[in-house]
């Protein structure tokens, strides 16, 4: 027996431990786990060197722009980033040009994406005031789950408001589908940014303080009794602060269907920090406190915060750098500069390979429903792998990142471990971090039951 790509001499990582040995990938699937005697031959064939073979990395918060703000980012540059930063998958947000926010946006952005994309991905539909009606028919059409915008953002989409809500509950339950918030109250967010303009604070330092934390965990309480009420999948998307942690930990304990992610920034920045790096770290919600950040490694530690994610939201350098923080675009390039940050904690000891492992790979595909196809190194699943040497160092340069816009606040970070191979479907898309693959990607479709297709 022959496989198309045999991966030899590494060490394969999973949440459950990590053995010696490699993989062997046949049309697209692991097909042989174990030790390189075991293995076939293969076609083509990878020393690993002894670096470690980790399922492939999910970033499950991307904003790739496409379609019609492809002037910040698109899925070909988007896709390259991320294949540079080690991730073989990705989950798109819907706030483009126009919103995905009906089954034929939806159907017109797989096309766009698959043929630019170099890795997998999956779509979101965004949910409005007046779409309820699109609620079936985008899962229908191949998202993996929804959002709605609570707070205001980068295209400034309506939510649908309580009554609304009544009605987009009971069909977002029927679907089957996660509902993923961004989890800000637009009210506080209102009266917090006018008090301050009033008062002439316009430096960056003051953006927490117009989006507090208790902006956020107002929006957390509010979702989840909706949640609770009509037995909706609630995802909360970029967890920033302590008391929304607490919240998610106590309704799981309730035995609520509530997941969470958070971020490297909100996990390593603090408030403080922009008054040195100003807008460049301008985020929504913004990082706040080290005490915050705390309860956040906490929550990623026990399981109660399921995932990391990077909420890549790329804009120009000239939308980044106004002289008045309020004119700042919100958000920055994260998807190429995630799995080097975090692996660099691993090597501090906050987290093990292992659990990074689920956090980065298993959670954001059983999240998304597309677990076991996606996030694991087992027989039949998808042959993703991210391959990634523990003992190389670097610092991150804006200059070398493949986004289409660079700007970002991890410009001469030190990192120590960084991903040296990414291969998508046992095709390798990233070799010493040069892009070196082709548009391969596919939409990952949701199996709510789990089952491999």
């Amino acid at each position: 027996m022959t496989a198309d790509l045999v991966i030899k001499n590494g060490w394969v990582v999973s949440p459950e431990g990590t053995i010696k040995g490699g993989v062997a990938i046949q049309d697209g699937r692991f097909i042989a786990i174990g030790a390189d005697s075991s293995l076939p031959q293969g076609r083509e064939e990878i020393d690993a060197g002894g670096n470690h073979l980790l399922p492939g990395i999910i970033d499950g918060h991307v904003h790739f722009r496409e379609p019609g703000l492809t002037y910040k980012e698109d899925f070909a540059t988007g896709s390259a980033a991320a294949v540079s930063g080690g991730v073989t998958m990705v989950i798109d947000m819907p706030n483009t040009l126009p919103p995905t926010a009906d089954a034929e946006k939806v159907t017109q952005k797989r096309r766009l994406a698959e043929e630019k994309s170099l890795v997998d991905f999956a779509l979101l539909g965004v949910i409005l005031q007046s779409n309820t009606d699109q609620i079936l028919p985008m899962a229908q059409a191949g998202v993996v789950g929804y959002k709605i915008f609570f707070g205001e953002t980068t295209g400034n989409l309506p939510c649908p408001d309580d009554g609304m809500c009544l009605e987009a509950f009971p069909h977002i339950t029927q679907s089957q589908l996660p509902l993923g918030i961004h989890a800000e109250n637009r009210e506080i967010i209102t009266y917090c940014t006018n008090k301050l303009k009033a008062e002439g604070k316009n430096a960056p330092v003051y953006w927490e303080a117009s989006r507090p934390a208790i902006c956020e965990a107002a929006s957390v309480a509010h979702a989840l009794f909706f949640a609770e009420t009509f037995g909706v999948k609630l995802h909360v998307l970029h967890l920033s602060s302590k008391q929304a942690a607490w919240m998610v930990s106590e309704a799981k304990k309730r035995g609520l269907r509530v997941t969470a992610e958070t971020t490297p920034h909100h996990l390593l920045r603090e408030n403080k920090e922009m008054a040195e790096v100003g807008a460049l770290l301008k985020i929504n919600p913004p990082v706040r406190d080290k005490d915050h950040a705390e309860a956040l490694w906490e929550g990623l530690r026990l399981g109660t915060i399921d995932m990391i994610a990077s909420d890549h939201s790329p804009h120009t350098l000239e939308e980044k750098t106004k002289p008045v923080v309020w004119d700042c675009a919100s958000g920055f390039c994260g998807v190429e500069t995630g799995v080097p940050l975090m692996l660099t904690e691993v090597n501090r000891g906050r987290l093990t390979l292992d659990h990074y492992a689920k956090i980065a790979s298993e959670n954001p595909a059983k999240v998304w429903q597309v677990y076991p196809q996606k996030g694991a190194i087992r027989l039949g699943s998808d042959g993703d792998l991210t391959i990634v040497d523990m003992d190389k160092e670097g610092i991150i340069d804006a200059d070398k990142l493949h986004s289409k816009n660079k700007p970002t606040p991890w410009h001469g970070w030190k990192v120590k471990g960084m991903p040296v191979s990414t291969i998508v479907r046992g095709h390798v898309q990233m070799r010493d971090g040069e892009v070196v693959g082709k548009p391969i990607g596919r939409t990952v479709l949701p199996n709510p039951r789990g089952l491999l297709p």
